[in-house]
């Protein structure tokens, strides 16, 4: 069913994990959208060879040397020659325009690596580990001109079943490792804190 999908870019910057999952969902036949093109600004990006091993179209515009705006025109004028009629970003390392925001608007999303609003921005995960959160997840939003404020499409659901099972797949890696310590001689206790020796 590739007549009637709708044609699709992935901007990258890097290795392309989410591009992955985003292309064998579009494998489907009944997904409603096919990976048409994947856009990168930087030539040595991992995810284009993932890209090229599924047999789509590549494409790579280096932002290097280039200000803002004359990357995304470049970039607008390569997605819309090219039929792009739906962008996703994965990865992609550049703040964009609010001109190019704002004509792909409604049609542009992003995947951030957080529970929006909380920690926006870059070097979420050190920053959900030095803020002391137990309970982290992503976000799929519209993009906006503003960065990580656009409106929010899906969040993990914290249902009381998955935070279950995510907490269960943690105890299975956490009780094993606690054991070995404790058998190895490794654990003090100090008052109310344990201390682990080296």
């Amino acid at each position: 069913m590739t007549a009637g999908k709708r044609a699709v870019a992935v901007l990258i910057s890097g290795r392309g994990s989410n591009l992955r999952a985003l292309i064998d969902a579009a494998a489907a036949d009944d997904y409603p959208a096919r990976i048409a093109l994947v856009l990168s600004n930087k030539p040595e990006a991992e995810g284009l060879e993932i890209a090229r091993a599924a047999g789509i179209a590549t494409l790579v515009i280096p932002s290097k040397g280039k200000d803002r705006a004359e990357f995304d025109a470049e970039m607008d004028a390569a997605l819309k020659a090219n039929g792009i009629e739906l962008l996703c970003l994965a990865g992609f390392m550049r703040l964009l325009t609010t001109e190019f925001v704002q004509a792909w608007y409604g049609r542009m999303i992003n995947i951030h690596p957080s529970l929006l609003p909380a920690f926006k921005g870059t070097d979420v995960h050190a920053r959900v580990v030095a803020s002391g959160v137990r309970f982290t997840g992503c976000s799929v939003h519209f993009v906006s001109p503003e960065m990580d404020e656009g409106p929010i499409i899906a969040q993990p659901e914290a249902t009381a079943e998955a935070v279950a099972a995510a907490v269960l797949e943690q105890e299975h890696v956490l009780y094993p490792q606690a054991l070995r310590l404790l058998a190895e001689g490794r654990l003090s206790i100090e008052g109310q804190r344990v201390r682990v020796k080296a």
